[in-house]
């Protein structure tokens, strides 16, 4: 049997950039929601709130990107890179959350406008588009899952303030109050969809779903065009984090190899599973006559 031990990929500033960005979320948390309580504005309580669930978010997401970073040992031998994966769960959790509490105090309030304070919600707004979209810059360059997750997080807020910011300078010039829970709500469907969707994303890894941009037919055919190879089965791929891709599999010969002409074959194989975005194969070989004593044995 043939194992890939090529070093897990960590990414070094992934806790720096969500750290930079807690920090940023958590001081602009406290300011609008004393914000919103001054300009009476649903829309900015809406995006306080939710920012609220992101600064938790941004903590667990700092939290467990930190323990992703451990290598394997005798409780995890895969390591502890699906831990950020955790992560990004939770996050998606208290979005869902957040975006159910503004819809259930947003949509009366559609009924029963009232008066805001446009001066300060332009003021707001201007601030929160500056203070997220400065969050996002920091993360955008992110490949973990869990910096994807948060980067759209606080992609989502700089939008939400961006429409608050439109919405507030439109009230200013005309008297339609009802504008500003209508904002809300939509701020809060839109925020609904993304989380539930993350949730979904992620939810497979956490399953061991295949990842949608592995062809395991492709792969199968490229292997058993290989000199050699008579047939591939039992194959198997996942995900540990959304980015580090493992697959196992059973290679049967059409005839009986050399050790020195085996290794040249595993090398093929792994260069092969290389380009198709696997990053840690398992191979076993099997000769024409040898009886498969796993289950999904078939072609």
């Amino acid at each position: 049997m043939s194992h890939d031990h090529h070093d897990h990929t960590h990414h070094p500033e992934a806790s720096k950039n969500i750290q930079v960005a807690f920090l940023l979320n958590l001081f602009f948390t406290i300011v609008e929601i004393i914000g919103g309580l001054l300009t009476n504005s649903m829309a900015v309580l809406s995006n306080a709130i939710h920012d609220l669930g992101d600064c938790l978010s941004l903590g667990l997401a700092w939290y467990f990107q930190k323990v992703a970073k451990k290598g394997s040992d005798t409780s995890y031998s895969y390591g502890y890179k699906r831990f950020s994966l955790l992560g990004a769960v939770i996050n998606s959790i208290v979005l869902v959350t957040g975006s159910v509490i503004i819809l259930t105090v947003a949509i009366p309030r559609i009924l029963n406008p009232e008066t805001t304070k446009t001066g300060g919600m332009i003021a707001f707004a201007v601030l929160g588009v500056l203070v997220n979209g400065a969050a996002v810059f920091r993360l955008k360059k992110g490949d973990s899952i869990n910096e994807r997750v948060v980067s759209l997080h606080l992609l989502e807020d700089v939008l939400g303030w961006t429409a608050v910011l439109i919405g507030s300078i439109v009230m200013r010039f005309v008297n339609i109050p009802v504008l500003d829970p209508i904002m809300s709500v939509g701020i809060a469907c839109f925020v609904l969809y993304n989380a539930i969707n993350n949730v979904r994303q992620s939810l497979r890894i956490i399953l061991q779903g295949i990842p949608s941009k592995i062809n395991t037919e492709e792969i199968t055919r490229q292997l058993k065009l290989m000199d050699g190879i008579e047939a591939i089965h039992d194959l198997h791929i996942w995900s540990e984090d959304g980015t580090y891709h493992v697959l196992t599999v059973h290679v049967v010969l059409n005839e009986s190899i050399q050790l020195d002409k085996l290794a040249e074959l595993k090398i093929l194989i792994r260069k092969s599973l290389k380009e198709k975005g696997i990053q840690h194969a398992t191979i076993e070989f099997e000769s024409k006559n040898e009886e498969c004593v796993f289950e999904n044995c078939g072609e």
